[in-house]
């Protein structure tokens, strides 16, 4: 700790674990700087993010894991979808859906939407040969 710093450093922890939020299955594994929050689809992904607090403690949560140089990645079929904390980029989309300090990748949205929706087709494709 340095005389100018009052807080120890922020440090993740963890084996992999699998949290439920709003009956959603979330994998939860962590890097040395980064939190990994795995979830199935696109939707899932909003059916959590609806969950979240957007509040006074979710934004302290932000300010600790840029503090502690943390990133956390919210991903869908290993695609990242949204970024909060060190590495977050807040863009115009961040601002307009109201989710910024955090960073929403449409780019990984999209991909990862059109990976379930082609894992979809192939399942139909079994289904009806």
């Amino acid at each position: 700790m340095s005389g100018t710093d009052s807080h120890a450093a922020l440090a993740v922890e963890t084996d992999d674990l699998t949290l439920s939020v709003d009956g959603v299955d979330v994998s939860v594994h962590a890097t040395e700087r980064r939190l990994f929050l795995e979830v199935g689809s696109v939707g899932d992904a909003l059916r959590v993010a609806r969950r979240l607090p957007a509040d006074a403690a979710s934004d302290l949560a932000v300010r600790e894991l840029r503090r502690g140089d943390l990133t956390a990645e919210v991903r869908v079929r290993g695609r990242t979808v949204a970024v909060a904390g060190a590495d977050a980029r807040p863009g115009p989309l961040s601002h307009r859906l109201g989710v910024a300090p955090a960073e929403v990748r449409l780019a990984g949205a999209v991909g990862a939407g059109y990976g379930g929706l082609s894992a979809a087709l192939r399942r139909a494709r079994l289904l009806f040969a």
